[in-house]
């Protein structure tokens, strides 16, 4: 699965930028508060307005204090997926409960230097986990591939069972780091600059599509 990030898209076009992209599988909206993350981006009329102008499914990565309050918001507002942080919520199988709840799956994500061991548990409560492989807040940042010892384990989780999660990674994925990250096992791919900084967005999803589908076929082949 391919998740162009709109943080690399053009703001002002965001109708536009996610009709240029028709073959993705989600449309990954990043919402920074200004307070978890030093950075302000957007927030649920914003999720509101592009859930009407789009068909792709919408992929909420919520990078904020206090997600236990707000997240279920956006999951009302017809969110696929909705990804609290482990670092900032409160009561995180409460806030899975309620996103759930509200009609999407829900989603951990935990930043570089979080521990995965520390959140498996609580993991059997979500849908989805986001392994950021970049320090969350901004986007065009560098591929930080020590990240990738934790989507092994995660994937080895799933494998035997242990886990029942969709691995996402998002920071840094491009061209060049994309087959890393899909022999480690992710699912579902965030790219932001590499697909909205191309001169053709959609001929850019297919090609990390390929790119990771090859990767994948050769881990399952060995």
């Amino acid at each position: 699965m391919i998740a162009p990030s709109i943080l690399s898209a053009d703001f002002a076009r965001l109708a536009e930028e996610a009709a240029a992209v028709p073959g993705a599988d989600w449309l990954h909206v990043d919402v920074m508060d200004g307070h978890f993350v030093p950075n302000l981006t957007l927030g649920l009329p914003v999720v509101e307005a592009l859930e009407r102008a789009t068909a792709i499914p919408l992929d909420c990565h919520l990078m904020i204090n206090d997600p236990d309050r707000w997240a279920p918001g956006y999951a009302e507002a017809g969110s696929r997926n909705v990804t609290v942080h482990a670092e900032a919520a409160h009561d995180p199988r409460k806030v899975s409960r309620d996103i759930r709840a509200a009609g999407a799956l829900a989603g951990l994500s935990i930043k570089p230097g979080t521990p995965l061991e520390d959140w498996v548990e609580v993991l059997r409560d979500y849908d989805t986990l986001l392994v950021m492989s970049v320090e969350p807040g901004f986007g065009g940042q560098k591929f930080m591939p020590e990240v990738l010892d934790k989507v092994r384990t995660a994937r080895r989780l799933v494998d035997t069972g242990h886990l029942n999660v969709l691995v996402e990674i998002d920071g840094g994925i491009s061209r060049d780091t994309v087959e890393q990250a899909a022999e480690a096992g992710v699912d579902c791919f965030v790219a932001g600059s590499a697909v909205y900084g191309a001169d053709d967005p959609e001929r850019a999803v297919e090609a990390l599509r390929d790119q990771a589908a090859r990767a994948s076929a050769h881990l399952a082949g060995r």
